[in-house]
């Protein structure tokens, strides 16, 4: 007998092959028809299981039983993509850290010993100036790590922890994004993101291999929620009519529409229709394999044209990282090193992972997974639990992914304080202790910033009494503040009479306190348009307000020596009005209109059973004179139309605070050197 070899084929990378080889080979294993099953076999041939493998590109029978869909998730993929990503990201937090984190304000935001934080918890406080240097010193530490995949599982922790302190210690600068941001960061912590194009896998050549796919799974499900539940808001009466977004038309973008479709037509169904039917679909497309090219321009244009429009930060440029990670997990090996013929597309050495049967871990795994999937899910649409946040709109702005849906106008915010020894009237700058203005418009902000305000008040008193214009610490405080929502009527958002101090509030009940949206006035709305065209036609400095206000509360208007040609005209209800400078009042009902003198007060008292509503015309005299021309978004006409150079001079300049205000915390507690405050300007 002869002994002879049988020689095995060979490729040129074995070890990258396995990758795909792995994931293969457990695809053909399940996807195998077996005569023991026949009812499983019929179901993979079914229209639904072929449509689903039609839009999201995998078999319906992954998801049969927790064992096959901890399979599916725990196949090893490239995580080139992933690792994209990463640098992406951790770039784009670089640049927020200075910006929507607040870094380049440190000094005002915490600097000052009275500034008032709304945290979402009461326990949380922010700490000493030169501390909170430390903790964004470490964010940004934590961000340079991600980008540079450096010791990224203590990078991720250091930023995510740092990232979510500063998150939860000021509710008005949430942002539906800011939640994202925290989100992603976390989800990055527990993922092999690191593996490819990172410091970490060019120090431990071992890192280098493939990671399971919920990797990708969770990060992708996350973004998929942000549109698909954007897109749900908007479906709603409120956004279709096009109310929220007004003269956006007028943008310099919009340019192009504007040759075929007048301002109002662009408002209505480029700006409202389309956004409502991209944002709920654009997710799916990207997903379906067979659309995802066609909708890839769309979706970056979407997202280059939101940077033009919004003050977001970084929001765009982080969904534009995310795109890629809807295409081939290899897709940066095959752009870098193109695959010869012959040779395998995956040139870097990969070690494959083990595709076993899942195990209970990877199981546990898997049910935490679709824990926090439902857990999203659920969480914009919880606010019948936390009845505490709602007011004219339902939770706290944030993780409820309504992004755009609601536009404010707010006219007028009176803080008065009541010395209850002499019930003198004190009026505070409703910004003398923060910079933000949305604890306007939701109740448990309202109550946080009275109580800070007597905080900061009895803080002075002790400090300086004969200064003090208040004889005790027994005082009230009222807020007086009047909003429109999408093209409403300016209206209360709170009871005038209620002292916040001692106000009522609760996550778990409804704000008594909390004046409602007055919804009944909405078929007036086509009203108000047509009026304030006519108004607004008078002339470049004419102007219109609307206003409505509940049964039994009085209006108390200044009207200011630039002001002239005033009038006041009711709409429906009844009023008396009375004029600070004489001594008989006048009863107004529906179509009655009145002149008003300009540089005098007057009083404005609903009476009846509903709400009266009414408008106010005048022209500015000031912008007459000075010749000033607003357009229609607001904006001076010699704005530049596209200021790139502009905003990098000014990001520059930002960052270069940001560093300097770290530099001086540092100094500060190793050396003991003053630091420099900036004083924060107040109106």
């Amino acid at each position: 007998m002869t002994n002879s070899k049988r020689k095995q084929p060979t490729t040129p990378n074995a070890t990258e092959a396995n990758i795909e080889d792995e994931a293969t080979k457990s695809t053909i294993v399940t996807d195998e028809p077996t005569k023991s099953n026949p009812k499983l076999s019929a179901n993979k041939s079914s229209s639904t299981a072929q449509f689903f493998k039609l839009c999201f590109g995998h078999d319906l029978h992954n998801f049969d039983n927790l064992q096959t869909f901890t399979k599916w998730l725990h196949r090893p993929v490239d995580g080139a993509a992933l690792g994209v990503f990463r640098m992406l990201y951790g770039a784009a937090m670089l640049i927020d850290i200075a910006e929507e984190r607040g870094g380049g304000q440190l000094d005002v935001r915490f600097g000052e010993p009275h500034h008032c934080h709304f945290p979402l918890f009461n326990g949380i406080h922010a700490l000493d100036y030169p501390l909170m240097g430390c903790v964004y010193l470490a964010m940004w530490l934590g961000a340079m790590g991600i980008a540079l995949g450096y010791r990224f599982r203590i990078s991720c922790l250091s930023f995510v922890t740092c990232y979510w302190y500063i998150f939860l210690l000021d509710k008005p600068a949430w942002n539906n994004h800011s939640y994202l941001f925290g989100l992603v960061g976390t989800l990055l912590l527990f993922t092999r993101a690191n593996c490819y194009c990172s410091l970490d896998s060019w120090l431990h050549p071992e890192l280098r291999r493939a990671v399971p796919y919920w990797n990708y799974f969770l990060i992708k499900f996350q973004f998929f929620v942000l549109y698909m539940y954007a897109g749900l808001k908007k479906f709603s009466f409120e956004w279709l009519s096009g109310y929220a977004m007004t003269s956006l038309s007028q943008h310099w973008v919009f340019a192009p529409f504007r040759q075929v479709l007048d301002g109002e037509l662009i408002d209505l169904l480029i700006i409202h229709w389309f956004t409502a039917f991209f944002d709920l679909s654009i997710a799916f497309f990207m997903t379906c394999e067979k659309t995802r090219l066609l909708v890839t321009p769309f979706m970056i244009s979407f997202h280059l044209m939101n940077s033009r429009l919004f003050v977001i930060g970084m929001f765009p440029w982080v969904c534009l990282a995310e795109v890629p990670l809807f295409y081939s997990f290899d897709w940066p090996r095959r752009l870098w090193r193109p695959s010869k013929p012959g040779s395998s597309a995956v040139e870097e050495p990969i070690k494959a992972l083990s595709q076993t049967s899942p195990g209970l871990g990877a199981q546990l795994r898997s049910c935490l997974i679709l824990f926090y999937c439902a857990l999203q899910l659920f969480l914009p649409y919880s606010h019948f639990i936390t009845k505490g946040y709602n007011n004219w709109t339902n939770g706290l702005y944030g993780y409820s992914w309504d992004m755009m849906v609601h536009s404010y106008d707010t006219v007028l915010t009176s803080i008065k304080i009541v010395d209850n020894n002499n019930q003198q009237v004190h009026h505070l700058n409703p910004y003398a202790f923060t910079e933000y203005d949305r604890w306007t418009k939701y109740a448990d902000m309202a109550v946080q910033y009275a109580k800070c305000i007597e905080k900061n008040i009895h803080e002075d008193m002790d400090r300086n009494p004969e200064n003090s214009p208040l004889t005790s610490k027994n005082i009230s405080i009222y807020f007086d503040i009047w909003c429109a929502m999408n093209g409403r009527f300016q209206q209360r958002t709170f009871d005038p009479r209620v002292d916040l101090l001692k106000a009522p509030w609760s996550p778990f009940k409804r704000t008594p306190w909390s004046l409602p949206l007055l919804t009944e006035l909405n078929h007036m709305r086509p009203k108000l348009k047509t009026i304030a065209d006519e108004v607004l036609a008078w002339n470049n400095y004419s102007d219109v307000i609307f206003v409505a206000d509940f049964p039994g509360l009085t209006l108390s208007n200044f009207i200011a020596p630039a002001l002239f040609n005033c009038s006041l005209t009711i709409l429906e209800g009844n009023v008396r009005y009375k004029s600070a400078n004489d001594d008989e009042a006048y009863f107004l009902t529906a179509g009655k209109s009145i002149s008003l003198e300009s540089n005098a007060t007057h009083y404005v008292t609903t009476i009846g059973q509903k709400p009266a509503s009414y408008l106010y015309t005048y022209v500015n005299r000031t912008m007459l004179e000075q010749d000033i021309v607003i357009d229609d978004v607001g904006q001076t006409k010699d704005k530049p139309l596209l200021p790139l150079w502009q905003e990098f001079k000014q990001r520059v300049s930002n960052y270069q605070q940001f560093l300097a205000h770290l530099a001086n915390c540092l100094l500060f507690l190793l050396y003991d050197v003053p630091i420099p405050i900036s004083i924060r300007e107040r109106d």
